[in-house]
């Protein structure tokens, strides 16, 4: 199992040069090991994540910048820059980006689980019936459409 490397991940950087997008958005990892692993999202205006579940891992957003709309547990709430949120496993939560600046945030889960190997089936796939198969053999479970309303 893997042990988490020391060092630093630079600003606008992902670990060892990496960056994938999905559906758009930048996506630059962080850290990874057995225990957690953390990516950063740069989100434009008009993008999300539609709500959705992760029955095995809990995962917190520190955002940057700019602000994101959550839905949690079926509630909109709001989070800016420098709010920490906290979303327990099994919790539904979705994030969106309502606002006219980009949002850029510090995503982490724990445990790792098969997260960063989802983000690498997703890079640059566009299939959403593809991507919600993928996801959900990762452990990620998307809600249906009317969840996000």
């Amino acid at each position: 199992m893997a042990d988490l490397e020391k060092g630093i991940t630079r600003d606008g950087e992902g670990f060892a040069g990496t960056e994938w997008n999905i559906l758009g958005q930048v996506y630059f990892p962080k850290a990874s090991c057995d225990s957690t692993f953390a990516f950063e999202t740069n989100s434009e205006p008009g993008q999300f994540v539609p709500v959705h579940v992760h029955p095995t891992q809990d995962e917190f957003i520190l955002v940057q910048e700019g602000e994101l709309d959550l839905k949690l547990d079926g509630v909109w709430t709001k989070a800016r820059a420098g709010d920490l949120v906290r979303m327990p496993r099994g919790i539904p939560h979705g994030y969106f980006n309502k606002g006219d600046v980009p949002a850029r945030a510090l995503f982490w889960v724990s445990p790792a689980g098969k997260l960063e190997d989802l983000f690498r089936a997703l890079d640059k796939l566009s299939d959403i019936p593809e991507i919600i198969r993928l996801s959900a053999e990762h452990d990620v479970d998307f809600l249906p459409e009317e969840a996000n309303a």
